[in-house]
């Protein structure tokens, strides 16, 4: 399955969420390849700071910012691993619109504030593009970096994104937990890090269970 992570909109966590459900899959025994399309290249960090400590599984990953190679990269290599996540995105590049194309799965993390929800309008555009041009994409929206407990902000953003037809709304949520963006930076899975957060850990379980309960063909169970 290819999965790509992804969103024209900044700040949402689309890295760390793709660094995390990579670590995740390759310690649940799957050969995983991390592709980072993103020019910061913050994903590739995080998977050399894993090799750097020592951690295993390593992750393979490689750094394709150019849409022309990542293109010819996922077409050539694609069938060599079981699970691709590819980090693209934070604005609209022709990297993202091309993992678009080749993804089985699209993953939108989304933060509830009002001008992310606000911005979701362009990459609504681009998966209805993709769907032009290729069957069966599956586009997942996800409240990340949520507010914990009940609150306004997380409702409202449900809500509004119930508004984007392109998108199908997940009922997880990931709270703005530091357990996140810790582990990433030291190369970890968040059930590595120590001391622990159990949530952090429920909730990424949760969401990678749901982005891989589907068949990456058909979009269904």
């Amino acid at each position: 399955m290819i999965l790509a992570v992804a969103n024209t909109k900044g700040g949402v966590g689309k890295t760390t969420l793709a660094f995390l459900i990579s670590v995740a899959r390759a310690r649940a025994g799957r050969d995983v390849w991390l592709v980072d399309g993103d020019p910061q290249g913050s994903a590739s960090t995080a998977a050399t700071v894993r090799a750097d400590g020592g951690r295993e599984p390593i992750l393979a990953c490689s750094a394709y910012p150019d849409a022309r190679a990542l293109g010819i990269q996922l077409r050539r290599q694609a069938s060599k691993f079981e699970d691709i996540v590819i980090d693209v995105g934070g604005r609209d590049t022709e990297a993202l619109r091309v993992a678009l194309v080749l993804a089985d799965t699209v993953l939108i993390p989304v933060q509830p504030r009002g001008l992310d929800i606000w911005a979701l309008g362009a990459i609504a555009s681009l998966v209805e593009g993709a769907r032009s041009t290729r069957d069966g994409l599956r586009a997942l929206a996800v409240i990340n970096l949520a507010d914990p407990g009940i609150s306004a902000d997380n409702t409202d953003a449900v809500a509004a994104l119930a508004d984007f037809s392109a998108f199908e709304v997940l009922t997880t949520q990931l709270v703005r937990r530091k357990a996140f963006a810790a582990a990433a930076a030291h190369g970890m899975g968040i059930d590595e890090l120590s001391p622990g957060d159990p949530k952090a850990v429920s909730e990424l379980e949760a969401l990678v269970s749901i982005v891989y309960a589907y068949d990456s063909n058909r979009g269904t169970l």
